[in-house]
């Protein structure tokens, strides 16, 4: 990780599975149910979703003019750092804590988007990364991400 200041630069919510995406400034994040007011947020392994904006411009300048990141669906976007490309990663943002569970691949809808982002995406895993929640709190724009790798011991 570079002396960059990784930050969030967007939230985002989806009050029912497929509806629009709606932006928040800040969201309260539990165990129990990921961020409060998302449909996704009770799907253990899939309860928050991260979109990284260095990975996300790759992908998209390769198939054409930037997009807005919300396009992509996730639930919050980071400046500063690039996926981790592994299971098991905690991300740390005040007091929540959020563990890597697997890849966000990129899906059909994507390609609906725009015609090759699907296939843009999926290298290096630009799509992003789904967590479990760890520990709850608030998470606010503006706020610090710290990343620690999955421990090998």
């Amino acid at each position: 990780m570079s002396d960059q200041k990784c930050e969030i630069i967007g939230i985002a919510i989806t009050p029912k599975i497929m509806a629009e995406m709606e932006a928040c400034d800040h969201v309260t994040v539990t165990v129990e149910t990921g961020i409060d007011g998302d449909a996704r947020g009770k799907k253990r392994g899939r309860q928050i979703s991260i979109l990284f904006e260095d990975d996300w411009n790759d992908a998209v300048a390769e198939t054409g003019p930037a997009m807005d990141w919300m396009e992509r669906r996730a639930n919050l976007y980071v400046r500063g750092m690039r996926s981790p490309q592994e299971e098991g990663g905690v991300f740390t943002i005040g007091d929540v804590t959020l563990e890597v569970a697997m890849e966000t691949d990129p899906c059909e809808i994507m390609e609906g988007k725009r015609a090759g982002l699907r296939q843009a995406m999926t290298p290096d895993w630009r799509g992003g990364v789904c967590c479990t929640v760890r520990s709850g709190g608030d998470i606010a724009l503006g706020q610090g991400v710290q990343y620690t790798p999955k421990s090998n011991d």
